[in-house]
Formats: structure tokens, C-alpha cells, sequence
């Protein structure tokens, strides 16, 4: 009887924690995720910007990072050319 009060109590505390945690944290979490899209966009644009048709001078670096950045280049073209909307930045 004992062990389940003790695993309610603890349930409980835990719920209650997470609760506490997303209610104080989850602003800065969301800010510092799209902070971290735009910069990676910013550094996707930069090194390869010539997919897209940006004049960019092709450089020895872009093809050292071709094998990791190779996996997300078809959602990031499709994410940087998609067509956008007022609401995308209004509520956003």
C-alpha cells in the first residue's frame, strides 16, 4: 500500500514539475529554436545559395560540408521558397 501512495506522490510531483518547467520555459525554448532555424537558414543561404540562383562565389568549404548538410537541403530549398503568407510572419 505503501509503494503505491509513494509512486502517486512521486507521479505527482513529477507532473507538477513539468507542468512548473513548461510554464516558465517554454517561451525561451520556442525563441531559441527559431533562433537556431533562422541561423542555420542564414548559414544554408551563404554556403549554398546557388541552388537557389543567389550569385554566390562557390568556395572550397561548401564541399567540405556537402556530406552533412546533404540530407536537409531538399527541405530547406522547400522551406526558403515556399510561397508565404501575412499570417506566417503575423503569427508567428
Amino acid at each position: 500500500m505503501k509503494t503505491q501512495r509513494n509512486e502517486t506522490k512521486t507521479g505527482f510531483l513529477n507532473s507538477v514539475r513539468e507542468f512548473l518547467i513548461g510554464f516558465t520555459g517554454h517561451e525561451h525554448s520556442m525563441l531559441a529554436l527559431k533562433q537556431k532555424a533562422a541561423l542555420d537558414n542564414l548559414m544554408m543561404l551563404l554556403v549554398f545559395g546557388d541552388l537557389l540562383g543567389v550569385p554566390v562565389i562557390k568556395q572550397y568549404y561548401a564541399l567540405r560540408l556537402l556530406p552533412y548538410v546533404y540530407p536537409h537541403i531538399a527541405g530547406w530549398k522547400h522551406s526558403t521558397l515556399r510561397e508565404r503568407d501575412w499570417t506566417d510572419w503575423a503569427f508567428d
